[in-house]
């Protein structure tokens, strides 16, 4: 089989690189991510779902991989492509390659392109619809197929990562993430336990982890649960986890959260940020390329601090729609989207990024102590 591998954007651009990990032929929208580490975590992200990611620092698994740091069950994006992977693997904690990682989970991925000049395209035109490809080698006939794919917009992948069943969540956060659990014990010593329900969209673990580490315990549930089946559970709070695409088709969810709201304390990170809003009647937009990495400057509006973030997300909170009972919290100071808002009436915040910020940075996790004592 060839190890040529070919990257068709849907604008008739054709990049020709080299195959490694999985053979075979993938559609997706082709975005980038700046972060300099934590391409196992961005691998495993449930909300890469139908996107082929191009990272953007030169050489990717220097460090390999490792069963302690992953963010889901399996990897969920569509397919990877990076300028150099690293052929030697240099840390202590690795267990295996990234290359074996992704043959492992039959994730196609290319190097060898020019990817500077890739992302440049994709910050002037726009996220685009891409096949990448180790068995059509024809330029023709790829580009064709990325303008036939069908994109991320008006998609519900949230039914294709959520779990299947209900279940309770018990490990905390590693020790790798330098948190100090014993800031959230009470006065006495005595740490009481509320009981924390996720509604998991495409939940990155070490969401759960941090509600954990602060002192939760943790059921998670499908997506797709209903208000009653989630009150039953006698939560004291609720959080509203990340996920894939499009938040606008996902009316069950925000039928779900929008009777939810008087009843519970809700934290809603990234699209159940987007759910909130758009459960209040505010709207959302597609970004033009996105926000990913671990170096979005947010502004903490309450605070008047900056906090470097975490971000994954290609959707946005319009805020010419946003009701009077919500408030903006944060912003982000590249391009001043929404990045955080409270509920005025009702006992709910939300933030865009990720606090959980699995890898890094830490600037954020103070939101989920801000969730813990709301409780």
């Amino acid at each position: 089989m060839s190890d040529i591998a070919k990257l068709a954007l849907e604008d008739g651009t054709v990049y020709t690189g080299t195959a490694f990990g999985a053979r075979g032929e993938v559609a997706g929208e082709v975005c980038f991510n700046t972060s300099m580490v934590g391409y196992q975590e961005i691998l495993t992200d449930p909300s890469y779902r139908g996107q082929i990611v191009v990272m953007t620092y030169p050489q990717i698994g220097i460090y390999g991989v490792n069963s302690e740091d992953i963010e889901s069950w399996k990897i969920h994006l569509a397919g990877f492509v990076v300028r150099e992977r690293s052929r030697r693997v240099s840390n202590y904690r690795a267990e295996e390659s990234l290359e074996e990682f992704l043959k492992k989970q039959g994730i196609v991925a290319m190097e060898g392109i020019d990817t500077r000049a890739l992302v440049r395209r994709i910050r002037v035109r726009g996220a685009m619809k891409g096949v990448l490809s180790t068995v059509d080698l024809d330029d023709t006939s790829l580009v064709h197929k990325a303008q036939e794919s069908p994109g991320l917009v008006g998609r519900d992948l949230v039914l294709e990562v959520m779990p299947e069943r209900a279940f309770p969540w018990e490990p905390s956060a590693t020790v790798w993430a330098n948190i100090r659990p014993e800031r959230w014990q009470g006065s006495s010593g005595i740490r009481s336990t509320p009981h924390v329900v996720v509604l998991d969209f495409g939940m990155k673990w070490n969401i759960a982890r941090m509600l954990r580490t602060v002192g939760c315990r943790v059921t998670v549930v499908p997506g797709r649960t209903g208000a009653d089946d989630v009150l039953a559970l006698q939560p004291d709070g609720i959080l509203l986890s990340n996920g894939p695409g499009d938040p606008e088709p996902i009316h069950y969810a925000q039928e779900t959260v929008r009777r939810l709201l008087p009843k519970k304390p809700v934290f809603g990170i990234c699209l159940g940020h987007q759910l909130i809003a758009l459960a209040c009647g505010a709207k959302t937009f597609k970004l033009k390329f996105g926000h990913r990495g671990a170096n979005q400057p947010v502004l903490n509006k309450a605070a008047n601090t900056v906090e470097i973030t975490t971000q994954n997300h290609g959707f946005s909170v319009d805020p010419d729609s946003i009701p009077d009972e919500l408030e903006v919290t944060h912003i982000n100071l590249n391009d001043f989207t929404i990045e955080g808002l409270r509920h005025t009436k009702f006992p709910a915040f939300s933030v865009q990024y990720h606090p959980e910020a699995s890898a890094g940075p830490h600037d954020s996790m103070y939101l989920f102590e801000q969730f813990r004592e709301m409780l």
